[in-house]
């Protein structure tokens, strides 16, 4: 929605709205591109989409009454399966097939690098897999202790005025809301941060 209307009445002269968007955009590419080149402009829609989907998320939980979607595996995991599932099909359709198996092979040009494919390709395959889960259980754990976290000390506050039988508290939590926004920003960035690694890693590059 905000992306429409910043999009629709575009012009030379932005506007407040136009001005953010066009500056979250220009910031998302200059990272991405900054860690995978000029190409990683093909990929600032897919990372910047993750970031600004995962930082809202994160926020969620700060809402009273509202719990952050991040802090259900079923989000994470499926996130992370999308990243996992375009990473590899990037490999493929940049290395081609035969490109694709030959980097999981680790990519052997003599003698010592093809007697070791049958050590390299069942590592690389742990590997790949490892990823996703990294990335969900990582996203999970962080953004659920902050949400317990804040849980544990809204129920002391309460708990400390319990003798006026009052159905409020004091706001011992207030504190962590600072930080849980410095803390989902974090999340939200090393999400994005290691899925544009995992595209830089499974890209055509120079060999050093």
């Amino acid at each position: 929605l905000v992306a429409y209307l910043a999009y629709r009445k575009r012009s030379i002269m932005p506007g407040k709205l136009q001005n953010l968007v066009e500056m979250a955009v220009e910031r998302l590419d200059n990272f991405v591109c900054g860690i995978l080149g000029p190409q990683g402009r093909r990929y600032t829609p897919f990372l910047g989409t993750l970031f600004i989907y995962i930082l809202f998320m994160n926020f969620f939980g700060l809402i009273p009454g509202m719990k952050s979607p991040t802090s259900n595996l079923n989000t994470t995991v499926s996130l992370a399966i999308c990243v996992f599932f375009y990473v590899q099909y990037t490999g493929i359709r940049s290395l081609g097939l035969v490109g694709y198996l030959r980097h999981m092979a680790g990519d052997p040009r003599d003698v010592v690098t093809w007697l070791l494919v049958p050590i390299n390709i069942p590592i690389h395959i742990i590997e790949e897999l490892a990823k996703p889960l990294s990335l969900s259980l990582r996203l999970f754990g962080n953004i659920t202790g902050e949400d317990v976290l804040i849980t544990v000390f809204v129920g002391l506050g309460v708990s400390a005025l319990s003798f006026f039988h009052l159905p409020i508290g004091l706001p011992f939590q207030l504190p962590f809301y600072f930080l849980a926004l410095l803390t989902g920003t974090i999340q939200a960035l090393v999400f994005t941060l290691l899925s544009t690694i995992y595209f830089s890693l499974m890209l055509p590059h120079e060999e050093h």
